[in-house]
């Protein structure tokens, strides 16, 4: 995401994702969050309906088995296994375009 000029920050699952504060110094509002739905099984719905509240509802994208069967609503876009990295930075430029300017590594 970082090479595409995308700020990203990693969490190990919802419930650490939501130490985040929403106004982190050096960085702007998030405007996507990524879940993979192996890193959270349980599917923690809850957790992740707190998530988006409590950042202002930005895009939820989550990466799913393909056996895996992904109901809640909530999510804006499902990408399924088998994808590379590049395929979610794809999916993420597609939701939210960057101007071309910033269409830059952040960490050069």
């Amino acid at each position: 995401m970082r090479e595409a000029g995308y700020d990203a920050v990693g969490a190990a699952g919802l419930a650490f994702a939501l130490r985040y504060g929403v106004d982190e110094p050096g960085r702007g509002r998030v405007r996507a969050v990524v879940v993979d739905s192996d890193a959270e099984p349980s599917g923690n719905a809850s957790a992740l309906r707190d998530l988006l509240e409590k950042h202002g509802h930005p895009a939820a994208i989550l990466i799913a088995s393909a056996d895996r069967f992904a109901a809640d609503s909530a999510w804006t876009l499902v990408l399924r296994r088998p994808l590379s990295v590049g395929d979610i930075v794809a999916a993420v430029q597609r939701l939210l375009p960057l101007p071309g300017d910033m269409r830059q590594p952040l960490d050069d």
